[in-house]
């Protein structure tokens, strides 16, 4: 599935509007699925709609006057200037007696659900004026939002804080970017011809990233034969650890190690300093330095709890010829470059402080922009780079691709080792690096999604690593939960 810029969106409904499809067919469709959800999740509280002079202005007049005739008593408060459908979509709710305040006159009451419908994807810039004071005050107010394709601000500030957004026609990259202003999302198809999507997209390919769903997934999932056993569905080698100056890093490649059994690796190799380790299924090569010991393995995960020695342990892993998922300790760029130069699959999984070290600048330019981030690293290095956050994002070259699953219960220590460990067993099986790190992403994050619904905050990572069978086993069953709704 791609999602759409406000571009791209825009250029479907100019195209539909060429094959002669009625643009107030468009309009007429939004609002009534609109209206549909609204009763879906508020019954019939009544409605206090804030419409816009434009086309998401429109969606929500045509909203409310399908709300009128089902019953739901609907204030309706709009700007001043609407032309083309939307006045068509003001003058058919007119016709019913509507009472229409205009925007600077907006008051709310106790027990209203309010309706966002002044900007969507028609943003240009950061609101002002009574806009900015309206989305202020409709944040502040507490009641619930159901927004109209966009919350109105977003990208900017200030943006309403949805309860609920419903998507037209095709979810937009802000929707997954500012999954907390959104809330629950729904996905509303509203006519378009169905192939006219697809076309846009196959126009546009490079600009729009996919969504990871599990219909994509699903099929990626390696196969597990009867006949299979331990050397023929992918052995994987975890280099990491530290000793030394009176510190050890020694959980970090455990945990690592954890997540490439979790995920189905037949056999783990784990080579880290000399010293007790925690009683694992993975042979244990104790080396006294970041030396790598003769290993059959198909795949390699590195730098882990590497500290001082993440570097030599990434160049030594050069040597194995494998193809690696590089992190922590080991990303840096002399290292990126030189498995680029070797011609080498690799991974590279940092964080928004590990990323913008990488390209030289600092890590509020790469959360505010990780779609960009994202894909300059990658063009720089040559390699799959996974950038962790909510969401997670995967690029290769120009591709690009949001992973919709991930709780904030993840945040803590040690879950991108295990994240690492999948990634690589999902080497070791076979798949392609690109697609090993979209489906290693969502299944960790659709193992945290189901451990934070049961415990809240306070997860191990160990814990994170012991669900990924229940996630995969959900996601080879068709059952994986969508992050949205369709209507």
């Amino acid at each position: 599935m791609r999602l759409f810029t406000s571009e791209a969106m825009r250029e479907a409904d100019a195209e539909a509007v060429r094959r002669g499809y009625p643009s107030l067919l468009l309009m007429e469709w939004a609002g009534m699925k609109a209206a549909r959800v609204y009763r879906e999740l508020f019954g019939k509280r009544p409605a206090v709609v804030l419409a816009g002079k434009g086309n998401n202005g429109g969606d929500g007049l045509v909203l409310a006057r399908h709300l009128l005739l089902e019953g739901v008593e609907v204030r309706v408060h709009a700007a001043e200037g609407q032309t083309g459908d939307a006045l068509l979509a003001l003058q058919a709710l007119l016709a019913h007696g509507v009472e229409v305040r205009p925007l600077e006159e907006a008051s709310f009451r106790k027990g209203e659900v309010v309706v966002d419908a002044l900007f969507g994807t028609g943003l240009k810039g950061p609101l002002s004026g009574v806009y900015a004071d309206l989305v202020e005050q409709v944040n502040r107010i507490g009641l619930p939002v159901l927004a109209l394709d966009l919350p109105s601000g977003l990208p900017y500030a200030p943006h309403v804080r949805a309860t609920a957004t419903v998507a037209f026609a095709a979810f937009k990259t802000l929707h997954f970017l500012h999954r907390e202003a959104c809330g629950r999302l729904f996905l509303a198809e509203i006519g378009l011809p169905k192939d006219l999507l697809a076309q846009v997209a196959s126009q546009l390919e490079e600009g729009l990233p996919l969504l990871a769903t599990p219909e994509a997934l699903a099929p990626l999932l390696p196969p597990r034969p009867l006949t299979a056993h331990k050397g023929s569905v992918g052995r994987v080698g975890i280099l990491g650890g530290y000793r030394g100056e009176g510190l050890r890093y020694a959980g970090a490649p455990v945990l690592a190690a954890l997540g490439a059994y979790r995920m189905g690796a037949g056999l783990v190799h784990l080579v880290a300093p000399e010293g007790p380790l925690e009683p694992l299924e993975a042979v244990f090569h104790p080396v006294p330095s970041p030396t790598l010991p003769p290993l059959k393995v198909e795949a390699l995960a590195v730098g882990m709890g590497g500290g001082p020695w993440g570097k030599a342990w990434a160049l030594a892993a050069l040597e194995a010829r494998r193809p690696v998922v590089l992190d922590a300790d080991a990303l840096h760029l002399e290292v990126a470059l030189a498995y680029r130069e070797a011609g080498l699959p690799a991974v590279l999984t940092p964080h928004a402080g590990e990323a913008a070290r990488l390209l030289g600048t600092g890590p509020e330019e790469v959360a505010q922009d990780p779609l960009g981030a994202a894909r300059a690293l990658a063009e720089r290095t040559g390699l799959v780079v996974v950038l962790k956050g909510n969401p997670t994002v995967v690029a290769e070259g120009g591709r690009l691709s949001l992973n919709p699953t991930g709780h904030p219960a993840l945040a803590t220590g040690g879950t991108g080792d295990v994240l690492s460990g999948a990634i690589a067993a999902l080497l070791a099986a076979g798949l392609p690096p690109f697609e090993a790190a979209r489906l290693g992403v969502f299944l960790h994050g659709l193992a945290g999604d189901l451990l934070g619904e049961e415990k809240g905050v306070g997860l191990l990572a160990r814990e994170v690593a012991e669900a990924l069978p229940r996630a995969r086993r959900l996601l080879e069953g068709g059952q994986a939960p969508w992050p949205f709704s369709r209507v």
